[in-house]
């Protein structure tokens, strides 16, 4: 089963935000068919431990201003490499250039279909 369309729509809007605070890279990831805990993976990276944090921001404000959805779980703040934010049907990896490179997490999810979010980080083409 796909991802559903209400996780799309917040995977679109995460992604915007990400791509709005010039993230290196946004990947969009359906894990439904793997996951019975959320639809979709969204993994962003950015250059800098204060860039990190200024895209979790920003994916925080869009949410819970467009679509009314709050975190449910945020981990790894204090460190600013590495983000986790849980919205129920989206997961938001925000990484730092470097934990990307070194842990490949699209790679790991590689069988799951990649979504077309519509946005690109500046570093894709």
């Amino acid at each position: 089963m796909p991802a559903t369309d209400r996780a799309i729509e917040l995977a679109t809007t995460a992604a915007e935000a990400a791509s709005d605070k010039i993230a290196t890279t946004i990947t969009g990831i359906d894990v439904s068919g793997h996951l019975p805990l959320t639809d979709v993976f969204l993994i962003v990276s950015a250059s800098t431990e204060r860039q990190v944090g200024a895209v979790v921001d920003e994916i925080e404000d869009r949410l819970r201003e467009e679509h009314g959805v709050k975190t449910i779980r945020r981990e790894g703040q204090r460190e600013g490499r590495w983000v986790l934010l849980d919205f129920g049907d989206v997961v938001v990896h925000v990484q730092h250039d470097e934990e990307r490179e070194y842990y490949e997490l699209a790679r790991l999810w590689r069988d799951c279909p990649e979504i077309d979010l519509g946005v690109k980080g500046s570093d894709q083409t």
